[in-house]
């Protein structure tokens, strides 16, 4: 067996750091794996930039839930561009769920300039979260909607959208 390249050792070292910050909420310590514009585009929370924002949006993580767990498996890098699924668990601190516990997978997208991390999204299955979250049926609609009429409206999705419409 051939050992992993330079970077997939420090992409899965930043891993490792990010998921760490995360679970402690350690939102200065998440922010510096950011460059200075950085991007944390969250599944849930929506897009934040830079490391103040990125910072306030982990203690929202906190204010909102308890007992994280991030597990990135099968990390992939290039340098530029790194790739890892996850297993990401909580409880729920929200009014209506509170000690509720959540489970989702998904996969993490991180863009690199030079060591740092200059935009985070990732995939996940948003209403497989929310409907352990005990949400109303309509209520899990109406969210998925929101993000559905958000990803459709993006210029990628023209390709794919607009050779439907009628001409």
């Amino acid at each position: 067996m051939t050992n992993p390249a330079p970077a997939s050792n420090s992409f899965a070292k930043l891993l490792k750091t990010f998921a760490d910050a995360v679970e402690t909420n350690d939102g200065p310590g998440l922010a510096q794996l950011f460059t200075e514009d950085g991007v944390y585009e969250d599944g849930f929370f929506g897009s934040h930039t830079g490391r103040p924002v990125i910072a306030a949006m982990l203690q929202r993580f906190h204010d909102t839930g308890g007992r994280y767990l991030w597990e990135f498996v099968d990390p992939v890098s290039s340098g530029v561009t790194g790739y890892a699924r996850f297993r990401f668990s909580y409880t729920s601190r929200l009014r209506e769920s509170v000690g509720r516990p959540v489970l989702f997978e998904g996969i993490s997208c991180f863009r690199f300039r030079g060591d740092l991390i200059a935009h985070y999204s990732e995939a996940f299955d948003r209403g497989v979260a929310l409907v352990q979250l005990g949400f109303p049926a309509e209520r899990i609609r109406h969210i998925l909607e929101k993000v559905a009429t958000a990803q459709n409206r993006l210029p990628e999705a023209r390709p794919h959208l607009d050779r439907f419409s009628s001409t």
